[in-house]
């Protein structure tokens, strides 16, 4: 495990805010990532990828995260993006993780951990930081080992959206019907014909000026979409982690 050298109230970042680094995070089921970016957000060198641990507690994602940090530069700040429900930096569930995640402080620990300022959030909310374009109603769907959502108005994020497991159909939740584990067992031509069910639902549902979808299911996406609906890059899970502190 990653040590503490300080306190956190110790912890201080450049006075020049151009010269700012963050380090963005993002934990999923299947792999665990990280890239520097600059103040602009824009990427400083190449992503660093390990598989997600299994059981993925959190000793083993944390030891993981060492392991990516050192071969990383220097950063002055973090950026964290977790598969679930966040408030205040603490994790509240963690369905494809490990039960112990419920109530773990993770802001805190990193904190403590690295020596500088951690901000944590759901990880489509950090997807849509890097995606929307800030006017109106802009809805965010994940697609990977889960199903993930976060909503935006005029730029602002909605805090804690959970759509994962609200009732889809059949008595299932979004994420029964359209996780990966379902991908798999029922086809792409089913889990389509499932996932435009559900675009149809969140239209009515949100009435949304736009809609973003992406998650490394994405991919397996072959219905026609409405113009109004953008398939974004999974990358975008860590370059938007600069929005978290712009918020």
């Amino acid at each position: 495990m990653l040590t503490a050298q300080k306190s956190a109230a110790d912890i201080q970042t450049p006075a020049n805010q151009q010269l700012v680094t963050t380090l963005a995070i993002d934990i999923g089921g299947s792999g665990i990532k990280v890239i520097l970016l600059d103040s602009e957000g824009t990427p400083i060198g190449e992503r660093a990828r390990l598989k997600t641990p299994s059981p993925a507690t959190p000793d083993a994602v944390m030891d993981t995260i060492s392991k990516l940090i050192a071969g990383q530069p220097s950063f002055d700040r973090v950026s964290v993006g977790f598969p679930g429900v966040v408030r205040n930096g603490i994790t509240y569930t963690a369905v494809n993780l490990d039960k112990a995640w419920v109530g773990y402080p993770l802001a805190e620990r990193l904190t403590q951990q690295l020596n500088c300022p951690v901000k944590v959030a759901n990880d489509a909310d950090i997807q849509g930081f890097g995606a929307i374009s800030g006017k109106g109603v802009e809805l965010v769907i994940t697609l990977g080992t889960g199903f993930g959502s976060a909503l935006f108005v005029d730029g602002h994020l909605v805090p804690n959206l959970e759509m994962a497991h609200h009732r889809f159909r059949k008595n299932e939740s979004y994420e029964e019907q359209l996780g990966r584990a379902t991908l798999e067992k029922i086809g792409k031509e089913k889990w389509n014909r499932r996932l435009q069910k559900a675009l149809n639902s969140l239209e009515h549902l949100f009435n949304y000026d736009r809609l973003y979808i992406g998650g490394g299911e994405a991919k397996n996406i072959t219905l026609k979409l409405p113009s109004n609906t953008t398939i974004v890059p999974n990358v975008l899970g860590l370059l938007g982690g600069i929005g978290l502190w712009g918020e």
